[in-house]
């Protein structure tokens, strides 16, 4: 808000009984209540999209870095391999193993008490030289390990990469070197590895370390270079490069660690994004990540994230604030307020921080004084002040105005941003519209008349039987039940859908024949085909920041897209996924088709479809059927192609396909 205004006048404060035009309240008091309540709302609405989190972790990493804090007295020594040593050595990377094996010698010799190596070796050298590192080690000495996950559509692996096994025989620890970052980037968390590499130098070193809760966060110490580091080149040889005693009593890691610190932009071969970068601008390397770890652990300075109750103690103490400082008018003084509280709600985090190590996010509070605060000012000099439901608007075009309601009135069923969920997913489409649409090319208004008389009796049934509308394509409609509300009985809402959808399409049938009949035009009979799955998909508010739409996307998704296309090749006009035909089996009378490879898929897909009569008595016959096709032992002279499609009338066009497709088979050289 400017405070140029506030300059020449101040603010006249609101008589008790006077009333801004069109405003229904008459008390200053009730308005700043509802105005708390709102921002009370807010702040717990907009505290779950990532960009929130990502910024209270941004306050954190400054308000944990401004006193410029060191690393506590008699902690870790780095051994670097940096650029004096890569000319001294003057070898090819990666070293011989023979040549750390000669440091963990020399380290030893010096009196370290545990050395860390953060290199991994878990492919075989040279015989001669992992015999030597082997020779080396022992209980004193941790290797570095590495943890990946790798996600793929299909599946997530888990690949752990470990020493070579003769070194581990040796007695060497292995410890996991691998780190967490957060979402921009920045390492911020103790790794939740109960055998990380920090820990597993704790150990070797027979040191006690306090238990940490998980994710808790890294308290940092300087800019690169602020651990005690020498050169590798000098830990080979420490009684003519290094003072006496450095190393005794002491643990040492040895890892990559450059003397000119890599920019933020430039990245670097292990190096990493701390909350002292937010300085500098500037990475640290992976083994001052791991030194910062290890003192983190061993002296208790990991830093725990507030939990929910006392965030929203410090908001709600906040709004009071807030509110009595804007109890009798604004002015100048409202701004005045305001510094003094942001700078106020940061001091009591830092306090937090640097004396209780807990971290109370100050944003909470800060957005929360802000906007009783200054929306306060602008209720002074605002007519009126237009609230937009959220909600509302962004599904009133997807779902029913039920829903809608159902949202407004119970914020809490709804999560914005993407979400993974169980959907059923529905797609129909009309089959040979676009031979439709070529004989209405010259007559385009008819031809979208017909397009809505279609989708709005398909919509209709869509959101009266608690379905959300995804998209329109042409003629095709793509729906899905159970989100953004949830629906135990989405697969059964879905299905039933489906049937009330052919019953509209032969209803808009009818009255498209009573037309044609009456002014002499070409009929069209409209026919859809319509492909239900039900899976696990992404679901959510996708698209820019300017324009987005409520969507799910998922291979879910694409095999229901799928089924439908397939329906036209089965001779019905449904067809269903294995879990939808599961979820929906004790309701209707559901039927294996055939198994099939669709197009993006390698594992082959059931097929099923529902009887809408009386059918159960004839499925006996109708799955030994199916049995021998897959088995390839059906004739054309089996009896079933001639009682199956009596018994089963509304399967009658699919067996009559089954038997062209043998018939074909058989016919061909």
């Amino acid at each position: 808000m400017s405070t140029r205004p506030h300059a020449e006048r101040p603010i006249k404060q609101n008589r008790p009984s006077q009333r801004l035009p069109g405003w229904p309240f008459s008390s200053r008091g009730i308005r700043l209540l509802v105005l708390a309540l709102v921002t009370l709302v807010t702040i717990s609405l907009i505290s779950r999209l990532p960009a929130w989190t990502l910024t209270e972790l941004r306050t954190f990493d400054y308000l944990s870095t401004v006193d410029d804090p060191t690393p506590p007295d008699g902690g870790p020594i780095i051994v670097a391999i940096d650029e004096p040593a890569l000319a001294d050595i003057n070898a090819q990377w990666p070293w011989p193993r023979s040549l750390h094996a000669e440091l963990v010698k020399q380290l030893r010799a010096a009196g370290a008490k545990a050395i860390a190596l953060d290199i991994i070796m878990a492919e075989p050298s040279t015989a001669e030289n992992d015999q030597a590192i082997t020779a080396a080690v022992g209980p004193d000495v941790v290797l570095a390990g590495d943890e990946t996950l790798i996600k793929t559509p299909q599946a997530d692996q888990l690949l752990r990469t470990t020493p070579l096994p003769q070194m581990t025989d040796a007695g060497a620890r292995t410890g996991i070197a691998s780190i967490t970052l957060n979402g921009d980037g920045i390492f911020r968390n103790i790794p939740p590895y109960e055998d990380g590499f920090a820990m597993e130098l704790a150990k070797a070193a027979g040191i006690k370390t306090l238990h940490l809760p998980a994710g808790s966060l890294i308290q940092s110490f300087g800019p690169a270079r602020s651990y005690p580091t020498v050169s590798y080149y000098q830990a080979l040889d420490p009684k003519n490069f290094l003072p006496p005693d450095i190393f005794k009593g002491r643990v040492v890691l040895v890892g990559l660690s450059l003397q000119n610190a890599p920019e933020i932009d430039q990245g670097g071969a292990d190096a990493y994004a701390t909350p002292y970068t937010v300085h500098t601008g500037k990475l640290i390397s992976g083994v001052e990540v791991q030194a910062t770890i290890y003192d983190n652990i061993v002296h208790g300075l990991a830093i725990t994230e507030a939990g929910l109750p006392v965030v929203a103690i410090c908001i709600l103490i906040s709004v009071a604030l807030a509110a009595a400082t804007v109890w009798k008018a604004t002015s100048w003084r409202t701004l005045v307020a305001t510094a003094a509280a942001i700078l106020a709600f940061a001091a009591v985090s830092y306090a937090g921080i640097r004396f209780g190590h807990v971290f109370v996010s100050p944003l909470g509070p800060t957005v929360a004084f802000v906007a009783v605060a200054f929306g306060q000012a602008a209720f002074d000099y605002t007519e009126e002040r237009r609230q937009k439901r959220q909600i509302t608007l962004a599904f009133a075009q997807y779902i029913s105005p039920d829903l809608v309601k159902r949202l407004s009135n119970d914020p809490s069923q709804l999560k914005l941003g993407g979400e993974r969920r169980t959907l059923t997913v529905l797609f129909s489409d009309v089959r040979g519209f676009t031979t439709i649409a070529e004989t209405m090319k010259d007559d385009p208004e008819q031809l979208t008349a017909l397009i809505n008389r279609l989708l709005t009796p398909l919509s209709d049934v869509v959101m009266d039987h608690g379905g959300t509308i995804d998209k329109y394509m042409g003629d095709c409609i793509m729906a899905f039940w159970n989100a953004p509300l949830d629906d135990p009985d989405h697969a059964i809402h879905a299905v039933k859908a489906s049937i009330a959808m052919q019953d509209a399409i032969g209803t808009l049938n009818r009255e498209l024949e009573r037309e044609a009949t009456a002014s002499g035009r070409t009929l069209h009979i409209l026919k859809m085909g319509v492909g239900i799955n039900t899976g696990e998909c992404i679901v959510g508010n996708m698209g820019s920041t300017r324009r987005f739409d409520y969507s799910c996307l998922g291979d879910s998704v694409n095999l229901a897209s799928r089924l439908e296309g397939a329906s036209k090749n089965y001779g019905v006009a449904l067809l269903l996924g294995e879990e939808t035909a599961r979820l929906v089996s004790e309701r209707y009378t559901v039927v294996e088709l055939d198994r099939i490879i669709v197009k993006g898929r390698t594992v082959p897909s059931p097929v099923f479809t529902v009887l809408y009569g009386s059918h159960r008595a004839a499925l006996p016959e109708h799955n030994a059927f199916l049995e021998a096709k897959y088995a390839g032992t059906l004739t054309l002279s089996d009896p079933a192609f001639d009682t199956l499609p009596k018994a089963v009338p509304e399967l009658s066009a699919y067996y009559a396909l089954v038997r062209g497709s043998l018939a074909q088979d058989q016919a061909a050289p």
